[in-house]
C-alpha cells in the first residue's frame, strides 16, 4: 500500500543516516474513509486524485511536526513509501483526517518511493503556517488563511537517490 508519511528535514536526515524510519508511524493513504469522504462530497475523484489528497493531508500533518521541531528547516516534507498491507491499519477516530493510518512496522529506505519537499521560496509561508496551524485546526479563519498560503506552494519531487544531495543544500 502506498503510504504518505509526514516528516521534517530532521526526520529525513534520520532516514538517510539510519536507513529506515522507526515505527510505529502515522501516515495517510487511500483508505475506504478517504474514498467515502469524496463520495459524500459529490466530488468525483479518481485514484490519482485520491493519492494526491493523501499526500496533501500528510503535508498538513507535517506542519504540526515542524511546530515541535525547532531545528528543522521550515519546509513541509512527505515521505512516500510502499508498505506491506499487513503493516497498515486505518485510524478509527472521528477526529482524525480521512485517510489517516498507522504503520506498525519500520519503513526501510528501500521501501521509500520518493520524497516531496517545499523549496526555499516556501519557507516564509511555511514558518508562518507552523505558528498558527493548531489555531486553524480549531477553526480560526484567519489562521486557516495563513495555512492556505503555505499549502499553495507545490511540493518538489525527489527520487530516493536525490534525498541526500537535497539535504546538503539546506
Amino acid at each position: 500500500m502506498r503510504v504518505y508519511l509526514p516528516a521534517t528535514t530532521t526526520i529525513l536526515r534520520s532516514l538517510v543516516e539510519d536507513g529506515r524510519l522507526t515505527g510505529p508511524l502515522t501516515g495517510f493513504a487511500v483508505t475506504p474513509d478517504l474514498r467515502g469522504f469524496y463520495a459524500r462530497s459529490d466530488a468525483e475523484a479518481d485514484s490519482e486524485e485520491l493519492e494526491y489528497a493523501a499526500l496533501l493531508a500528510a503535508a498538513r500533518a507535517g506542519l504540526r511536526l515542524l511546530d515541535i521541531d525547532p531545528f528543522a528547516a521550515r519546509r513541509r516534507v512527505v515521505v512516500s513509501a510502499d508498505v506491506p498491507d499487513a503493516a497498515v491499519a486505518p485510524v478509527d477516530d472521528p477526529d482524525t483526517d480521512a485517510g489517516a493510518v498507522r504503520v506498525a512496522a519500520d519503513v526501510p529506505l528501500a521501501d521509500v518511493v520518493s520524497v516531496h519537499m517545499d523549496d526555499a521560496e516556501a519557507e516564509g509561508d511555511v514558518g508562518a503556517a507552523v505558528n498558527v496551524v493548531l489555531e486553524a485546526d480549531l477553526g480560526s479563519e484567519d489562521a486557516q488563511f495563513v495555512v492556505d498560503q503555505a499549502e499553495g506552494h507545490e511540493l518538489a519531487w525527489y527520487a530516493t537517490q536525490e534525498i541526500g544531495p537535497a539535504l546538503e543544500l539546506l
